[in-house]
């Protein structure tokens, strides 16, 4: 079983950004009449969505993250030892954009760098990743930066071109002897990695002339094979099935009392799955905030925007008490994990826009 039990490692603070421009979901050409917008809308709770200019890249979103977290934190450049980017929108397939995200903060040479290429998943991922490095190797600083710019939906495809959002964020953890204990636990199950994919683009199967063609498939979506293939059903069975059924796992496995977990930050899939998730581990309304609304499903980024965005002032007054969070992320892969922390006197920045 891959659970972790993490020492010495502290969360110190997070910072998210989102594009400027905001689209409506209710003026898109998508939807035939208004009946079908509401039913997507009770579906998946997504009315409209941050959206990123052409040029704009996930790297960009994390990089302003960053840069605020960096100087409201007051830390010094020179002792980020640390520095991994998660996402399945890096700017290039190589080289990996850590490393450019490390010259572009201006990050001392000797800054260990890594790309981590998950979605749902990858914020959990990326602290069990980077929380495990600096336990081990003792770095007294680094940055986990987490994000995805979609702008390969098609416009033609109402199982994802309304759904998906932007978003990119920055988390900064320290070194720390005697800091309470960071749980984790992720699984993967491969045989489904096709229920959410770009089929073309990569070494399996190489661009040409016909990925740009579009198509109209039997569900009445249009897409070409550099759009974003998503099987809602099989999404929608893993998400209400697994998960729950992992975070009981998880709790039981580390001896957690529910009750006592302050906030549930699931991934920002879409409400009908999160509603089930919710409904099956008994979690109070209002310890599970969410972000859809507004935002839609920003993959990766989804857990560390719902955490500034909904948990800003808490975060900001545990300075007498420790706050426990409980997060999940879950996707694309199929991959999942979930993660269980305490903090006290982090910061968290206001959400950025670019």
């Amino acid at each position: 079983m891959a659970f972790q039990r993490i020492k010495n490692v502290e969360i110190a603070g997070f910072a998210a950004c989102v594009p400027s421009y905001n689209e409506e979901n209710e003026n898109l050409e998508i939807f035939q009449n208004r009946d079908e917008y509401q039913r997507f809308v009770e579906y998946t709770g997504v009315e409209r969505r941050r959206k990123a200019k052409n040029g704009i890249c996930a790297s960009d979103l994390c990089l302003k993250s960053a840069e605020t977290l960096i100087s409201d934190l007051g830390w010094d450049k020179q002792d980020i030892e640390c520095l991994v980017f998660v996402s399945h929108s890096p700017d290039y397939l190589f080289p990996a954009t850590s490393c450019i995200l490390q010259a572009r903060l201006g990050l001392s040479t000797e800054c260990m760098t890594l790309d981590i290429s998950l979605g749902c998943s990858g914020w959990v991922y990326g602290i069990a990743t980077i929380a495990s490095l600096i336990s081990v190797s003792k770095f007294k600083k680094a940055l986990l930066l987490v994000g995805d710019t979609t702008g390969s939906r098609s416009k033609g495809d109402k199982s994802s071109y309304p759904l998906f959002g932007d978003a990119g964020s920055a988390t900064a953890l320290v070194h720390k002897k005697g800091a309470a204990d960071i749980y984790t636990h992720l699984a993967t199950d491969g045989n489904f990695y096709d229920a959410i994919m770009i089929e073309d683009g990569g070494h399996r199967s190489f661009f040409s002339a016909d990925s740009l063609t579009y198509r109209t498939y039997e569900d009445g979506n249009v897409r070409n094979r550099l759009s974003i293939k998503m099987d809602g059903m099989t999404v929608f069975s893993f998400g209400i099935t697994t998960v729950p059924r992992s975070v009981n796992k998880f709790l039981e496995n580390f001896s957690l009392d529910k009750d006592e977990i302050d906030f549930f930050v699931f991934h920002q899939a879409n409400m009908m799955i999160n509603k089930k998730i919710q409904k099956k581990l008994g979690i109070p309304e209002e310890k599970m905030p969410s972000v859809l609304k507004n935002y839609g499903n920003t993959s990766a980024g989804s857990v560390p925007l719902t955490i500034v965005s909904e948990l800003r002032e808490a975060i900001n007054n545990a300075n007498e008490h420790e706050l426990n969070i409980l997060a999940c992320g879950f996707g694309v892969g199929l991959s999942w994990g979930t993660v269980y922390f305490k903090l006290k006197n982090a910061i968290c920045c206001e959400l950025l826009e670019l």
